[in-house]
């Protein structure tokens, strides 16, 4: 789950193989979802960027990651708490916005946080990421796969199945930077480290969940993830940039 706060024009929201005009968001929360998605801004691409895991968004926000779930909306109708979020940041110098912006959270944090520690997701999660298939993350848990589907649907809007294709895409895209960065080649050695069961599988899935392949992923978002440093992939070198 994540938040986005443009500093100057509106988000376009666009969904891959969704029909309709993109969205105009002022400030956007996006839930977990399995689609690829594309953002647009008019002028320039500052402002604020937040990730919380499913347990975060419950604990700071006080609504469960299932609320945005495979959409994007305005953050003042998902949490109404942070409606003026956007004018606040916006009044304040930019080196004080990170202040604004914690202050608002650990606010969440305290209305919310109690409560947030008492739901059963988080050993549920905490199976699925070690098992290698739903049924084994069951048994660990000591419960049927139905229960551990409706317990991780109510919270997370997205099957148990549907979360680990999720954590798995994570720690790939993580491996893919990291590797990026140092200059290393190996597109299988990233698959085989993050759960898939080949080259070939990972690039089915982030043509699914990302739109793209792995490469063309990192020539469009290399300048943002790599400050500008050269990836190598495969054979050959990406060029980054568009």
């Amino acid at each position: 789950m994540s938040i986005m706060i443009p500093e100057e024009d509106p988000v376009q929201v666009a969904w891959a193989g969704r029909s309709g005009p993109a969205g105009r968001m002022r400030a956007v929360v996006a839930g977990l979802h399995l689609g690829a998605a594309e953002l647009r801004q008019e002028g320039p691409a500052r402002g604020v960027w937040v990730r919380l895991t499913p347990l975060g968004a419950r604990a700071l926000l006080g609504v469960p990651a299932s609320e945005p779930a495979g959409r994007a909306a305005e953050l003042a109708d998902v949490v109404p708490e942070l409606a003026d979020l956007p004018e606040r940041l916006a009044a304040r110098p930019h080196g004080a916005r990170r202040e604004v912006l914690e202050d608002a959270l650990l606010a969440g944090l305290a209305r919310h946080g109690e409560r947030a520690a008492r739901s059963p997701v988080g050993a549920a999660l905490a199976a699925l990421r070690r098992a290698g298939r739903v049924e084994e993350a069951a048994r660990l848990l000591g419960c049927s796969r139905r229960h551990l589907g409706a317990v991780v649907r109510s919270e997370l809007g997205v099957t148990p199945k549907e979360y680990q294709r999720l954590v798995r895409f994570e720690a790939a895209r993580g491996r893919l930077v990291a590797a990026a960065r140092a200059g290393e080649a190996g597109l299988a050695a990233v698959a085989a480290a993050s759960g898939f069961a080949d080259q070939a599988h990972l690039s089915r899935e982030w043509r699914a969940m990302a739109g793209c392949t792995p490469t063309e992923w990192l020539r469009a978002e290399g300048p943002a993830v790599l400050g500008g440093r050269p990836a190598v992939l495969g054979r050959r070198p990406a060029v980054l940039g568009r």
